[in-house]
């Protein structure tokens, strides 16, 4: 068994990720979110889907970009 980097649970189907140099354990998917997720520039939440980078800075959806002032992003067209 093996604890969680976020919460502590010492549980017995941990799991690791590995990004570049950064690993961490988890116990579930909600605490490697937590952990891992890039947040948005603009209202701070988790991005859990792909999202959109501008200027080194990411954000959920283009709403938020358009919001931050990023010009020619549409979540539909």
């Amino acid at each position: 068994m093996a604890t969680c980097d976020v919460c502590g649970n010492d549980y017995d189907k941990s799991f690791q990720i590995v990004q570049g140099d950064r690993k961490g354990t988890f116990d579930s998917f909600e605490c490697a979110i937590h952990a891992f997720a890039p947040r948005c520039a603009h209202c701070g939440c988790s991005i859990i889907g792909h999202g959109a980078e501008h200027a080194d800075k990411f954000y959920c959806c283009a709403h938020c970009a358009k919001k931050s002032g990023v010009v020619g992003i549409d979540d539909r067209v």
